[in-house]
């Protein structure tokens, strides 16, 4: 029995159905990954949390899905350590959120304040006239 790594290819996984939640067996087939895999990602990643329900049974997102699947491609395809996956998700994580300063900027640049002005004067206007 040949023991190597699988490449990239031979790891295809299946497409995610569009749906809202997916049981641990679904997530499970998937992503490749046993369910106690998952049940011990849940301890280590702190971004990946199920929502339980009834007899605490785990639900999972579409979101979720996709975060473990490349939890999986950094630990069984890259090579990465638990704690290396954690650190490239952080990092991950920190360049895709804008800063709230420049999300600011940004919205300002966008947001007219004068005309919003102008806007609200004459909707206050109106109502007054209304009260008349």
């Amino acid at each position: 029995m040949d023991r190597r790594p699988k490449s990239i290819e031979q790891t295809l996984l299946p497409s995610i159905p569009a749906k809202r939640y997916f049981t641990i067996g679904e997530v499970s087939e998937l992503c490749g990954v046993k369910p106690h895999v998952l049940r011990y990602w849940e301890q280590e990643f702190t971004q990946l949390k199920p929502v339980k329900r009834r007899g605490n049974r785990r639900y999972y997102q579409h979101h979720e899905v996709m975060l473990i699947r490349r939890i999986r491609e950094l630990l069984y395809e890259q090579g990465f350590t638990i704690v290396g996956a954690r650190n490239q998700l952080d990092a991950q994580h920190a360049n895709d959120s804008v800063p709230a300063d420049e999300e600011s900027a940004a919205i300002a640049e966008v947001l007219d304040v004068a005309a919003l002005r102008a806007e609200l004067s004459a909707i206050r206007d109106l109502l007054e006239i209304g009260k008349k």
